[in-house]
Order: structure tokens, then sequence, then C-alpha cells
């Protein structure tokens, strides 16, 4: 009785190395490909310097691009829509953070008209994001 209770262990952990094998190569397969998805608006950021302001990555992303079209995330959305969401994102999390990714050739006007409408709704933490000089 003893012999059949070891052969049923020893068969239950032969069939738990496949799996594993399968498990650790979707791993390898996800780490590889998150970052690649994770690219966002395709922008030309202002240089300032050595050091670039990078803002934080859970904060909201709101791009305006070189044509002065707005993108909260990757959706475009004109501007009102684009503070009308964000303010209903603080509804979740009051103290979230905003950061604005303006194009080098962005009109400056459009990227400070949804900087001001931010801050007119309320949010404290608006920043701007930008790249280093090489």
């Amino acid at each position: 009785m003893s012999r059949l209770r070891r052969r049923q262990n020893a068969d239950a952990l032969i069939q738990l190395t496949p799996m594993i094998d399968v498990m650790t190569v979707l791993l390898a397969v996800f780490m590889v490909t998150t970052p690649m998805m994770t690219n966002g608006i395709d922008l030309d950021l202002p240089n300032t310097g050595h050091s670039a302001l990078n803002g934080n990555d859970h904060a909201i992303q709101i791009s305006v691009d070189s044509n002065g079209r707005y993108y909260l995330n990757e959706t475009e959305l004109a501007v009102d829509d684009v503070v009308k969401r964000a303010i209903a994102m603080r509804g979740e999390n009051p103290q979230l953070s905003i950061v604005i990714n303006g194009d080098r050739h962005a009109d400056y006007g459009a990227v400070m008209s949804v900087m001001g409408k931010l801050k007119d709704s309320g949010f404290q933490r608006v920043g701007l994001r930008t790249k280093a000089e090489k």
C-alpha cells in the first residue's frame, strides 16, 4: 500500500514540471512585451539641460502634440473633455497629480490652456514633462 502512495506522489510532481515551465515562459513574454505596449503618443519633448523633469509614472498623462491635439493617455479628446475626465479621475483619488507632455513644436498657448483649465478646476499638482539634453 505504501508503494502505491509513493507512486502517486511521484506522478504528481512530474505533472507540475511542464506547467511551471509554461508559466516561466509566459512570465518572460509578458515582461518583454509590456514596455512595448506603453509607448503612448509620439512627442518631441523640449530639452531642459542635463536633468529631465519626468514626473510621476502613476500620474494622469495629458499630451499636446505639434498640431495642438489633446490626448488623455492615448485617447484624443477636446481640451474641455480632458479636464472633465481628469476631474472624474480625481474623484477616485484626491491626491492625483497630472503630467503634461507638450511637444516641442506645440503651440505654447495650447499647453498653457490645458494647464490653466486644470488649475482652475482645483488641481494643485500639475507639471510639465521634459527630456534631458545629451
